[in-house]
């Protein structure tokens, strides 16, 4: 999740913490949305007019970038449940075993040049600036710069593809964080665009690499029908979030949206490439009290079932995750690839999107969405739940812990 430390002549910028939590949301009279533009405050599912946003706010996740900032950045992940730092350094290794470094902050860097220039290229002139929830720089940094440099009307794309606390209503939360430390309540609109999880342009990246694992199986005499395993592969997280993901009236069963997004990403991808190889869905990452449910399998307990099944060899696919960071080079990369050695199974992962051109041309796509306000019919989505709403709805995504917090883009609880 970060990258290289920029080479400087100057003293490196000192460890400031995030922002402090929005106390309330601002919602304008007549107004059923915090914070947003005439096309969606009154808090429809979708927004149904056009509007000409002057930039986007790219919303990352952060991670640390040198040794310094690993146990700081740890304790803005954890902020406000008092972990010490002797059990931060319990994680702390996974990142000091890459030099303290995350590539998320690089990749990010990547992504933001690669929509500048698809962007260019349609000729959009929306200029884009990124910030993250945990490291410098912070949401509300861009968010100042880009207010200073006289942008008022936000469109929000978050590095996460899926409905739930974490991955979605966090990203809300962040945004009226950031217009607070900013005291930018009533001086900015921002929207943000859908949940994107089965837009062709996020699942295309994962359908060619599950493809060419499997090609690459059957090449090395593998029967891909009953030999090898697809894994796709997702951030763990508390079963009582899980079942909150996505607005209540969904109905969506045990897990929520969160589940029932990956599952059916995960059946579209075998479907279009038309394989009867077995595959499940599986999580990693898992953090918190053994007490707490989390979702599961995990994805090293799914794969000791695999040899009494006849299995040789797995695909894992990080199907929940838009870039390779900590969770990808650990968790899969390194404690995954474990297992699958000492079960004796030959373990391939494909690719996360990054900066895939499909994934780009997609992000760029949902921004021409909303400029042009294409209705609900008219836009690509590749499951029968998509497509997902521009407006999150009441209840959504809540975290059993911490309730309802100030946030944006959605209707207020």
């Amino acid at each position: 999740m970060a990258a290289e430390r920029l080479a400087s002549t100057t003293e490196p910028e000192p460890f400031r913490p995030k922002p402090p939590r929005a106390t309330a949301a601002v919602v304008a009279d007549g107004c059923r949305v915090a914070g947003a533009t005439a096309a969606t405050c009154a808090g429809e599912p979708f927004a149904t007019e056009p509007v000409a946003y002057d930039a986007v706010l790219l919303l990352g996740f952060g991670g640390p970038e040198g040794q310094d900032d690993v146990i700081p950045y740890l304790r803005n992940v954890t902020g406000g449940r008092g972990i010490p730092d002797e059990r931060l350094e319990e994680v702390a290794h996974h990142y000091r075993h890459f030099g303290g470094v995350s590539p998320i902050n690089e990749h990010n860097r990547e992504l933001k040049a690669a929509l500048d220039a698809e962007i260019a290229a349609r000729g959009l002139g929306l200029p884009v600036y990124w910030g993250n929830r945990n490291w410098m720089p912070y949401v509300a940094d861009a968010l100042q710069q880009a207010y200073d440099d006289g942008h008022r009307r936000f469109l929000s794309i978050a590095t996460s593809a899926y409905s739930s606390y974490s991955s979605c209503r966090q990203y809300r939360e962040d945004l009226a964080d950031a217009v607070e430390a900013t005291a930018l309540q009533r001086g900015v609109q921002i929207d943000k665009v859908r949940p994107f999880f089965d837009h062709p342009g996020f699942v295309g990246p994962f359908t060619e690499g599950v493809r060419a694992a499997l090609d690459t199986l059957a090449a090395q005499g593998f029967d891909t029908s009953t030999e090898v395993e697809v894994l796709f592969s997702t951030h763990s997280i508390p079963n009582a979030d899980a079942d909150r993901s996505g607005p209540p009236e969904d109905r969506l069963g045990p897990g929520g949206a969160y589940v029932a997004q990956h599952a059916a990403v995960a059946e579209r991808i075998m479907s279009d490439l038309g394989s009867d190889a077995p595959w499940q869905v599986v999580f990693q990452s898992r953090s918190g009290p053994p007490q707490v449910p989390w979702l599961e399998p995990d994805v090293n307990d799914a794969m000791e079932e695999l040899p009494a099944l006849g299995r040789k060899a797995v695909v894992i696919v990080p199907l929940g995750f838009v870039s390779d960071h900590m969770e990808v080079l650990w968790d899969l990369d390194t404690e995954a690839m474990e297992t699958a050695e000492r079960l004796g199974l030959v373990a391939v992962r494909t690719p996360t999107p990054s900066t895939h051109p499909a994934y780009v041309a997609g992000l760029v796509d949902l921004i021409e969405e909303r400029l042009a306000a294409t209705p609900p019919a008219e836009r690509p989505h590749l499951t029968d739940l998509g497509p997902w709403y521009d407006v999150c709805r009441t209840g959504c995504c809540e975290n059993k812990r911490l309730g309802f917090q100030p946030a944006l883009a959605g209707l207020a609880e």
